[in-house]
């Protein structure tokens, strides 16, 4: 049974799409065959692993007519599928407003589409609505990337405090696990935050880190993955070492 974990953070620029595109491809060499769905307007997830697409052939589709999810799936390179997003998705919110159908429908199409014996990956958006939501309500989990600076720290802080105020409406607790990206050991302020996470999260945050590098910047731009481009790199092992921390404490089910 494979695990729906969605990747979110309210702040942008965490590493939310890095680490989806990233942890899909580590989960791929596994031989797994994950699907990852991307829930952000600006499909920055899509532009990387697939060619442009019209919203008749985006999530947005599913949201607007119905159309089944496995129709809008597109094959991954490196193996898996992909849900891919268009800007149109920004009008989720003010078209179908934000009670429970709407936020339960992202799951109820998965459920019709997959058995649940693949991994699934969101990609959120750096907001919280609709979208961001669904993907929490159609997850068992949600992994939280903090870049290592104090307004990312701040972030976290605040995000704890959404994740607790939606388990009154989920009717249990979201188990997460928060993710140190960006993350420079010649920086002091690196280890202070890393320090202060610890503190507060515990056994909630992740051991592995995901060191700043030159080739995990790089790689999206060249619409590769990390071990495509660089598969001899720090970058490659920081992420093969987090999918391995969290297959190995079973919060992600390869």
């Amino acid at each position: 049974m494979g695990t729906r974990l969605t990747v979110f953070n309210q702040k942008g620029g965490v590493g939310k799409t890095t680490t989806v595109l990233n942890l899909g491809a580590a989960l791929a060499r596994r031989g797994a065959a994950p699907l990852l769905v991307d829930l952000d307007a600006q499909s920055h997830l899509s532009a990387i692993l697939s060619p442009a697409v019209s919203s008749a052939e985006s999530l947005f589709a599913y949201f607007n007519t119905g159309r089944p999810l496995k129709e809008i799936a597109r094959p991954l390179a490196f193996g898996g599928e992909l849900i891919p997003a268009h800007a149109e998705l920004i009008k989720v919110d003010t078209l179908f407003g934000k009670g429970p159908d709407i936020l339960n429908k992202l799951k109820l199409g998965l459920d019709a589409g997959w058995n649940g014996a693949r991994p699934v990956l969101f990609d959120s958006c750096p907001m919280l609505g609709v979208l961001s939501l669904s993907g929490v309500f159609a997850s068992e989990r949600v992994l939280i990337p903090i870049s290592t600076d104090y307004l990312a720290l701040k972030g976290a802080l605040a995000l704890e405090h959404t994740l607790r105020a939606l388990e009154h409406v989920l009717k249990r607790r979201v188990e997460r696990r928060y993710l140190l990206t960006r993350f420079d050991v010649r920086r002091r302020m690196s280890h202070d935050i890393a320090e202060q996470l610890a503190a507060r999260f515990g056994a909630e945050l992740c051991l592995t880190r995901i060191t700043e590098t030159v080739s995990i910047a790089e790689s999206p731009a060249l619409a590769k993955d990390i071990f495509s481009h660089a598969p001899n790199s720090r970058g490659a092992q920081d992420y093969t070492n987090l999918l391995e921390e969290l297959v190995t404490s079973g919060f992600l089910e390869a």
